[in-house]
């Protein structure tokens, strides 16, 4: 078969083209492979390392060429998936064959090309076995005429395919399925979530993967680490198998800082997809409600009535409903919600109420929730910048039975979580901790629950939590100050955040007694946290530095050892 003169000048063309190509990736391949060479720690179901490879070209300069130099556009060449706010390519300014590759069977036949080549580096065994995933993903993006044409073709390597099947059934065989003692090491779990939604080695069915991920649950249930670690395992791969086979196939991606996905085809998954969907919407509700109800709500937007029934119904691990003569109370773990009614204003009312959230949380509802209350009782905390939702409104209401303090400790110990927040407000300055109105109540109400406060102040947020800095003026003016009290405001002080930080009003510390306690508290402090204290308590370096000049002995002495531990701070 003979070859025309306009093909050989085309192959040739594209020879040039992967010889750009090949030099930057043969360059990566052996970096990686001595890199590999190196390794030993590998989990028996690491297959392989590398498994994506894209060619780019641009008619875009290359930033590193001199102005008036002749271009032909930039060659970028990806071996891992780009994020999409950095852009970490190998990049080459292509060369005057550019010109020559111009027809849409040019690019086909690069793309071909491109292909032969890769397999060819895949398949052969010239370097270290795990250099190379069982599959590779090769892809080509080339601009022409004003848009970009997209080429992908996934290359198989069926022996090492064959491979991690044995290994994979053997691991479930010997690790997974044995009885107690034996258990995957902790190295596998990451690849072994990762096989379980792999079409490759899975049927993405309900009834193949969930006996499996119950099976490890149950064998981590005496271990804390290794439990959490395998939910984050198997959440973190439900998470991309969701992106990549339902929303980034059936939705758009929009949003500048946050991500929104819309949907945009008329095109539906099929039954047996759309329910695997719903599954993993499902399990995401431990770890991540935000996204079990975006998921079930993506899921209702694709014709899913079983995501209907959860939106509507909650998952069915909680109690739905709870009604005596007193109070009504309904749950909705999917939609994070809570409606309380109560019926008659009386102790036992708010008793009843208090304890079916309380038993809703120890099911495992979102500590984060909202809540609806119809009451005819309207009482708040006398706190400054509290919102006055409902959930404060019960809590506040709760707070007028004094005999419901032990109960309101119990639920705020269970409901106290770093990091979470309520949703009685939209996200902003009023956000506060779970258990926030109970605690900041009991605290005010009663010095029997000043150490419960204290455990408060040591988990919240305060980069990003502001009202505890309101607390500290509430509390003393229901307390006063004393030697009691002094370990507490100290602890609420260092909760304080920065941002908002202002010296204490009415604050008066002019006994000894109480000067001594405070030095005796802060010796034990970093210096910063003595500084962010004092701050707060006697202002700046000038205003303690007048008040010393105008007291006596012993109080002066002790007052000179407060203003040595304060620095020049700016606020």
């Amino acid at each position: 078969m003979q070859v025309s003169g306009g093909e050989l000048k085309l192959s040739q063309y594209i020879e040039r083209f992967l010889a750009d190509v090949w030099q930057q990736l043969e360059h990566f391949y052996l970096q990686e492979n001595d890199r590999m060479s190196t390794l030993n720690d590998w989990s028996q179901l690491h297959i392989g390392v590398n498994h994506y490879v894209k060619v780019k070209w641009t008619s875009k300069k290359l930033d590193k060429l001199q102005w008036g130099t002749p271009h032909y556009g930039t060659i970028s060449i990806y071996t891992y998936e780009p994020f999409s706010w950095h852009d970490d390519a190998y990049k080459v300014a292509a060369g005057d064959y550019m010109q020559d590759i111009t027809e849409h069977q040019h690019i086909e036949a690069l793309f071909s090309a491109l292909c032969t080549k890769m397999d060819r580096v895949f398949q052969s065994a010239d370097y270290h076995t795990k250099l190379f995933d069982y599959r590779l993903q090769v892809i080509l993006e080339f601009e022409h005429e004003g848009r970009e044409l997209y080429y992908q073709k996934e290359l198989l390597n069926h022996n090492k395919l064959a491979l991690a099947k044995q290994t994979l059934a053997t691991f479930i065989e010997t690790k997974v399925m044995a009885d107690l003692p034996v258990r995957p090491a902790e190295k596998d779990g990451f690849f072994f979530a990762r096989y379980l939604v792999n079409p490759h080695f899975f049927q993405q069915r309900v009834t193949e993967i969930e006996p499996l991920i119950q099976r490890l649950l149950e064998k981590y249930r005496g271990n804390e680490e290794r439990f959490n670690q395998w939910m984050y395992d198997y959440t973190l791969a439900f998470k991309d198998w969701a992106e990549e086979h339902i929303l980034a196939v059936y939705f758009e991606r929009t949003g500048e800082y946050t991500t929104k996905w819309i949907l945009n085809s008329e095109a539906r998954p099929n039954q047996e997809e759309l329910e695997f969907f719903v599954y993993i919407a499902l399990q995401m509700g431990d770890k991540e409600p935000d996204t079990r109800q975006q998921y079930l709500a993506f899921a209702q937007q694709l014709g899913s009535q079983e995501a209907i029934h959860y939106l509507q119904n909650g998952s069915g691990r909680c109690e739905p409903t709870r009604k005596s003569v007193r109070f009504q109370g309904k749950a909705n773990d999917i939609l994070k919600s809570i409606a309380i009614q109560i019926n008659v204003e009386e102790e036992e009312a708010y008793r009843e109420a208090l304890q079916y959230i309380i038993d809703l949380l120890q099911t495992g509802f979102v500590k984060g929730y909202h809540l609806q209350l119809k009451s005819q009782e309207e009482n708040y905390l006398s706190v400054k910048e509290l919102a006055q939702s409902e959930l404060h409104q019960f809590f506040a209401n709760c707070l007028t039975y004094p005999n419901l303090f032990p109960l309101l400790a119990d639920y705020a110990q269970l409901a106290m979580e770093a990091y979470a927040w309520y949703e009685d407000v939209e996200p902003s300055e009023q956000s506060v901790m779970p258990g926030t109105y109970a605690i900041f109540g009991l605290g005010l109400y009663s010095d029997a629950y000043f150490p419960l406060v204290q455990t408060y102040m040591s988990l919240v947020d305060s980069e990003h939590q502001l009202v505890q800095n309101y607390y500290a003026e509430a509390f003393l003016d229901r307390h006063g100050l004393s030697v009691e009290v002094l370990p507490v405001l100290i602890d609420i002080l260092l909760s304080a955040n920065e941002g908002e930080l202002e010296p204490l009003k009415g604050i008066s510390l002019d006994e000894p007694v109480l000067l001594a306690e405070l030095i005796h508290h802060l010796e034990s402090k970093e210096d910063y946290q003595r500084e962010y204290v004092l701050y707060q308590i006697f202002g700046s370096v000038e205003e303690l530095t007048q008040r010393i000049e105008q007291e006596v002995e012993p109080m002066k002495e002790m007052l000179e050892k407060l203003l040595g531990w304060m620095a020049e701070w700016s606020y």
